[in-house]
């Protein structure tokens, strides 16, 4: 792979990134355009528009930063567990999942149903074994574990700042373009490098 690929990869992902990010703020503040459009306000409706678009964009970044750090982590881990690596990811990726539920719970004090929380991971589960599946039909089967695992663990590492913010709404706006980010990265990786 050559640094005209890695660059057009790059760019590629801010720009589905800032999609994602700009069409979830329509699903999740739809009030927000609503105001604006009745009476048209097209200043404030511009301001909205860059202001989703550019979160998006800091969501697409902060996904590729994840992806680099992942592809270091995984050669570090191959180094330093060898055999026991996919063994390694497995735990870690039950220990996210347990923290995605209990963690959040906590912090909410029984205010929002333990349910709620089991949902948001399941879901994010489903999601990233959905891309595992796909990475790993595509390459190899020994590619499955990492693929989940970086969907799954750096997904929610990346996802921290977000889910810490108050209401749901940035954990919501952070989390589409992420995922939609990470598994871009992640299928696309080994297509650049057959290219």
């Amino acid at each position: 792979m050559n640094t005209q690929k890695v660059v057009r990869l790059f760019w590629r992902t801010l720009l589905l990134g800032g999609i994602a990010g700009l069409l979830t703020s329509f699903f999740v503040n739809p009030g927000i355009y609503a105001e604006n459009m009745n009476p048209f306000n097209g200043m404030e409706l511009i301001g909205l528009v860059l202001f989703y678009l550019g979160f998006g964009l800091l969501a697409s970044v902060v996904s590729q930063t994840g992806f680099f750090a992942y592809l270091f982590i995984h050669r570090f881990g191959l180094g330093l567990f060898r055999s026991f690596w996919p063994t390694v990811q497995v735990l870690l990726i039950a220990f996210i999942l347990f923290d995605l539920v209990y963690f959040p719970y906590n912090a909410s004090e029984g205010e929002v149903s333990i349910i709620w929380f089991i949902v948001m991971t399941a879901g994010l589960f489903i999601i990233s074994w959905i891309v595992a599946k796909i990475k790993a039909k595509e390459t190899n089967k020994t590619a499955f574990i990492p693929a989940l695992f970086f969907m799954v663990v750096i997904t929610t590492v990346e996802w921290v700042p977000a889910l810490r913010a108050e209401g749901s709404d940035y954990a919501w706006l952070m989390i589409v373009p992420l995922l939609i980010c990470n598994a871009y990265q992640l299928i696309t990786l080994h297509r650049l490098q057959k290219a």
